[in-house]
């Protein structure tokens, strides 16, 4: 089945399950509340907005210069940077360090970056277990899922289907509490920090003028990942680099307080080098690995270059009316909602995933609440020419779309057919992507024109 197909058929499915949408409004009306209190605390949130996007803009005039910059300082430092064009080059570059390390057991902090290579995959073709240590990663690993949001993996999931899951799983008891639950993960985790031959993460920001690894989270799993094992590795996509680590406090609130609606996100953590002699912790050996995979053929585009400015704060998921309906599965993507419909089609293939461009009311939501201003609507809509000039819409639509044109392109193209006519053409409509809870409106005996041109002569 293509994966136009899948996503028609998913979001069909997926939008008439009350179950689900009770658990999407509940989760996303909490992350409403908390968020509108976290803005509330800036004297000029827009203010804040212009500055971020202008920086992010500003680095996107010198990528290549940051980059190297950043390559340079944390190299110094006994760092080894290693430039992946792909997902086969970053997964190659994964196994050789894994194999030469002999690493059974990893863990991994939250990282969409290591999503987009299905990094647990590889390791477990070179025999590496790969433990997720943020909670709500741990529970889709567990659930034998993928990460559900950007920032909230677990979303879709209630405190009793967790519950349930971990029962079912590990056997706690049926009524353990969330409290309860998480306590057991932490007490599994930590034989797990402590064992693991490798730490895995990626990076909320590259900063260049330091050459370090900025990550940012909220349960202190991301620190722990780093101390115990020899081996870090870093995975990180290029468009996270910004030039100077003074700005990160433009930047660490406004990404709490559009990500969770905190002031400021629990543990922030800038990493840049391996154990120094002096220091009894941290990894022996540390690897950044830069991934490209499709994110220079998004800078080539003229109309969808800004979108490489997204800090993943999730505020475009949370705001979208299409995403808050279907959720993040039918999307069959790392990267959902609004941002993953901007750059899936140039991450995997304008033939294969163009049609997520059209999964968007355009009402405007994700651009609004977008703490770097990129201009999501308009994205969209140059995504959508590009599929139809590329031959990538379905021929029913492309072969109705040119019948349309041709009737609606004089008034007379509409007048000359009578009304029952037309809706005959549309009823089959009321089958085909228009949904079961509503129907298609009837054309009135007479059009507009018509009546105007009668009433005038009364």
């Amino acid at each position: 089945m293509s994966e136009t197909k899948q996503f028609h058929t998913g979001s069909k499915r997926i939008a008439f399950d009350e179950r689900h949408r009770r658990t999407i409004n509940f989760n996303i009306s909490r992350y409403d509340a908390a968020v509108a209190k976290g803005i509330a605390r800036y004297q000029d949130i827009e203010e804040a907005r212009n500055r971020a996007a202008s920086i992010k803009r500003n680095m996107l005039k010198d990528w290549d210069k940051y980059l190297i910059q950043f390559e340079e300082n944390i190299t110094k430092r006994g760092v080894k940077v290693l430039w992946a064009k792909d997902t086969v080059e970053a997964t190659s570059y994964i196994k050789d360090i894994l194999l030469e390390n002999e690493a059974r057991l990893l863990v991994k902090s939250k990282s969409m970056t290591t999503e987009e290579v299905e990094f647990n995959h590889v390791a477990a073709e070179v025999g590496c277990e790969s433990v997720e240590t943020d909670l709500g990663e741990f529970i889709v690993q567990v659930a034998g899922e993928r990460p559900y949001h950007i920032v909230t993996p677990a979303m879709h999931k209630s405190k009793e289907d967790i519950a349930a899951l971990f029962h079912k799983e590990f056997n706690t008891p049926e009524s353990s509490t969330p409290e309860e639950l998480t306590e057991y993960v932490r007490q599994v985790l930590r034989k797990k920090y402590t064992t693991a031959d490798v730490g895995v993460t990626g990076a909320n920001f590259l900063v260049a003028d330091v050459g370090g690894i900025s990550v940012t989270e909220n349960e202190g799993n991301g620190v722990m990942t780093t101390a115990f094992p020899k081996v870090h590795i870093v995975l990180a996509g290029i468009e996270k680099i910004i030039p100077r680590m003074n700005q990160l406090g433009l930047f660490y609130p406004l990404l709490a307080a559009k990500g969770t609606g905190q002031q400021i996100t629990a543990y922030n953590t800038i990493i840049t080098a391996p154990r120094q002699g002096d220091e009894a912790n941290g990894p022996e050996q540390m690897y950044v690995i830069l991934l490209d995979n499709g994110r220079t053929t998004v800078y080539e585009d003229d109309d969808a270059y800004e979108a490489l400015s997204c800090i993943r704060c999730g505020a475009c998921l949370n705001g979208c009316p299409v995403y808050k309906t279907i959720g993040g599965y039918v999307y069959n993507t790392t990267y959902s909602g609004p941002i993953g419909s901007v750059l899936t089609p140039f991450f995997r293939g304008f033939k294969d995933f163009s049609h997520l461009s059209f999964a968007s009311s355009l009402c405007g939501k994700c651009a609004e609440v977008c703490p770097v201003r990129i201009p999501l609507t308009d994205i969209l809509l140059t995504n959508r020419r590009k599929a139809v000039e590329n031959y990538h819409r379905p021929l029913v639509e492309r072969g109705a779309m040119k019948g349309f044109r041709m009737i609606s392109s004089k008034r007379i193209g509409f007048d000359v057919f009578p009304s029952g006519l037309k809706n005959v053409a549309l009823y089959p409509f009321n089958f085909v992507g228009w949904g079961p809870k509503r129907s298609m409106p009837k054309f009135a005996r007479k059009s507009f024109s018509q009546q105007y041109r009668k009433n005038k002569k009364n």
